[in-house]
């Protein structure tokens, strides 16, 4: 095993009119230190194009986990989804990438567009074997990974983008890949990558995508831990020793709460400077403590936090506000959802009242469901999330 892990995120946007999207995307991790991702792409648009999309991705990763092979992938695909009466054909179009320990990829294409690799901040004309699977021609690559290598897997609603507008042929692939090579240097998510291709793609459709547009991102990264601090003990007795693991722990460390930061200012002996600049209007300022990557306040910050984790793992609209702001909640969101890639929660089960007469969309113990919900929204960012409470 090495240090390295992979950073997925996928973005979509749908045929004009259309409600539904016919591009799916489904990520398995069967258990064996492997990560299954499928990108199929239904024929059509609309509610069939969807439940093909969606049916052949979920049979597909669903098999592969279970360690089946790829020929009894593609016949049960074949024999399990109706056949288009105006094509003949019975299935979507697919894209697979299998990651191995974070060691080797292997790539499986039909019918897609090419994935495009970068490596070294270019793109990468990377090995395919062509094979033949009950008449369908089917690409398979095997790479080892390197850190900082980039996947972009996508639908052809990418290549299409601004045809007969911006192009006369629409944006072909190896535009695609140009565009990429100059986002790759400046360290960007997966996520955010996905979405400024996707972005892109919707600008160059005018903002009337003639079909559906979906790219997924899988970027090969070190691992970086990350610490949370929030809340005091429920025993004050156990103060000394949760402020003890918390910075033994390797990484940055955050903490949140203005009674957890005096208690851990008194640990350290450094002075706690609360500060006066605020940066939000919703959003209390940040404090400092020598020893210490980022103080904020507690329960109004992590909110702010989740909701932000919450638009991350879907429309990504609010990326603009955080990705570039100062305050508590963006800086966290920047350091959990950009840097880190474990992350310890060390979380203090004290109560205290006041939270009680807060307007939060949030009931019973607060600090509880909003250290619940966050761990949830991390791990689906494909986050390792540890929980300590006290």
């Amino acid at each position: 095993m090495n240090d390295l892990c992979a950073d997925i995120g996928y973005k979509s946007i749908n045929h004009h009119g259309e409600q539904l999207c016919g591009d799916h995307v489904d990520v398995v991790e069967p258990g064996d230190a492997s990560t299954i991702i499928v990108l199929s792409d239904g024929l059509g648009s609309g509610v069939k194009a969807s439940i093909l999309s969606t049916l052949t991705s979920k049979i597909i990763s669903t098999m592969l986990a279970e360690g089946l092979s790829l020929e009894e992938c593609v016949e049960t695909i074949a024999a399990t989804l109706p056949v288009c009466s105006v094509r003949g054909v019975a299935y979507s179009t697919f894209t697979i990438i299998h990651l191995k320990n974070n060691e080797m990829v292997e790539l499986i294409q039909y019918d897609n567009p090419q994935v495009i690799m970068i490596r070294n901040d270019q793109n990468w004309d990377y090995p395919k074997t062509e094979m033949n699977i009950d008449g369908k021609k089917i690409y398979k690559s095997v790479i080892k990974l390197e850190e900082n290598d980039i996947f972009v897997a996508m639908s052809d609603g990418c290549p299409h983008a601004g045809s007969g507008m911006a192009y006369n042929l629409g944006w072909k692939r190896e535009d695609i890949a140009s565009f990429m090579e100059l986002l790759a240097p400046v360290g960007y998510t997966a996520k955010t990558l996905s979405t400024m291709l996707i972005e892109e793609c919707d600008r160059l459709y005018e903002h009337k995508p003639g079909d559906d547009a979906t790219a997924c991102v899988v970027k090969i990264r070190k691992r970086e831990p990350m610490n949370l601090l929030f809340g005091p003990p429920s025993n004050r007795d156990d103060a000394d020793r949760m402020m003890s693991l918390f910075f033994s722990k390797q990484g940055k460390h955050i903490i949140c709460g203005g009674t957890t930061s005096s208690i851990a200012a008194k640990f350290l002996r450094k002075p706690l400077k609360a500060g006066l600049n605020f940066e939000g209007r919703d959003v209390p300022p940040i404090s400092q403590i020598e020893g210490v990557d980022l103080v904020t306040e507690g329960v109004i910050t992590m909110n702010k936090v989740l909701e932000y984790a919450k638009d991350y793992l879907g429309e990504n609209n609010l990326y603009k506000d955080w990705s570039f702001k100062k305050d508590g909640a963006s800086i966290i969101c920047r350091l959990l959802f950009e840097e880190a890639t474990d992350i310890n929660f060390y979380v203090g089960r004290a109560v205290n009242p006041a939270h009680e007469n807060l307007d939060l969309p949030i009931n019973f113990n607060i600090k509880m469901n909003l250290v619940e919900e966050l761990s949830k929204c991390l791990r689906k960012m494909g986050k390792r999330i540890k929980v300590s409470y006290f």
